[in-house]
């Protein structure tokens, strides 16, 4: 097998994409480049007037800025997506399709994390709001989003070098536009349970255990909003806690019926369109969600425009 897995190496691999659908195809490709241009403006938009306001340097708007920087960071997979639309090139090279693993993988798992450590942030503010400011210092912000970063790094590093390692047999045809890890499972030649087994497991380290977090800081988070005497309070942390809601289940959605779903069970067609969801539609709606229910990041806009 590793004259074959040499083959790949050098040929490197062919990614279907919807080639059966041109139609199809063309309609994407326009829903893509939209969003594409939604995502690159509305997160440097974030980015610049949550810096440039200094009434935004508060932790909320660091983890933001992070978010913000981590979706910035998933569109660059976006320009060969619509190569692969336009039809006008379906293959990718060994080392393209390698690195498109990896990141692609470190990226998903580090919004993961960071998801919980933002809901954490809000689960402080609104239930020991005398202590944010001591309990969210810069340093433990700082500290917390190295580590989201590094952790979601490792967990990249070995579940992709597990699914590279797999021999191919020569098969290097992904039914994907991406070198996504379950389509790279998916062309293995041997039997893969152990890898899907590695998945499952880390995912439910990196899926479920933030998802649990984050549904147990928002059970306390409702408690202490409905104790709350004053209405305009209470609108406020609705509106913040809503948004993050909206993104986490939004995002955790797709990622669950994706990759936590043992074994080939979801249809090709299915996995392409959900990878596209969350590549493309999430980062976009970020910024909107974030930004439309929130005062000072409009004021902040407003200064920037």
């Amino acid at each position: 097998t590793m004259g074959q897995n040499n083959y790949t190496s050098l040929h490197g691999f062919i990614l279907l994409g919807f080639s059966d659908n041109p139609k199809l195809e063309m309609m994407l490709s326009g829903v893509v480049t939209i969003f594409y241009l939604i995502t690159l403006v509305g997160n440097t938009a974030i980015i610049l007037a949550s810096l440039l306001d200094s009434h935004l340097h508060t932790p909320m708007y660091f983890s933001l800025r992070n978010l913000s920087f981590l979706d910035l960071c998933f569109t660059t997979i976006i320009p060969q997506i619509l190569v692969n639309l336009w039809g006008l090139n379906k293959t990718i090279t060994f080392v393209g399709c390698v690195i498109q693993l990896y990141v692609y993988m470190w990226l998903g798992s580090t919004e993961c994390l960071l998801l919980a450590v933002m809901s954490y942030d809000r689960f402080i503010a609104i239930c020991k709001p005398l202590h944010y400011l001591v309990i969210m210092n810069p340093h433990l912000c700082l500290k917390m989003i190295i580590m989201v970063w590094g952790v979601s790094l490792a967990c990249s590093l070995v579940l992709c070098t597990l699914t590279m390692n797999l021999p191919r047999c020569g098969n290097n045809i992904l039914n994907h536009f991406s070198c996504e890890m379950p389509a790279m499972i998916k062309i293995a030649c041997v039997d893969t349970t152990a890898v899907e087994m590695s998945v499952f497991a880390l995912g439910i380290v990196f899926v479920l255990m933030p998802l649990f977090l984050i549904l147990i800081s928002y059970g306390y988070i409702a408690q202490a909003v409905l104790r709350m005497k004053s209405k305009a309070g209470q609108q406020k942390a609705i509106n913040t806690c809503g948004s993050h809601l909206t993104v986490v289940s939004i995002f955790y959605g797709t990622i669950i019926y994706t990759y936590l779903q043992p074994g080939n069970s979801t249809s090709k067609d299915q996995g392409k369109f959900l990878m596209l969801f969350y590549t493309i539609i999430t980062p976009s709606l970020n910024p909107l969600i974030y930004t439309l229910r929130n005062k000072d990041m409009k004021d902040a806009l407003k200064k920037l425009i």
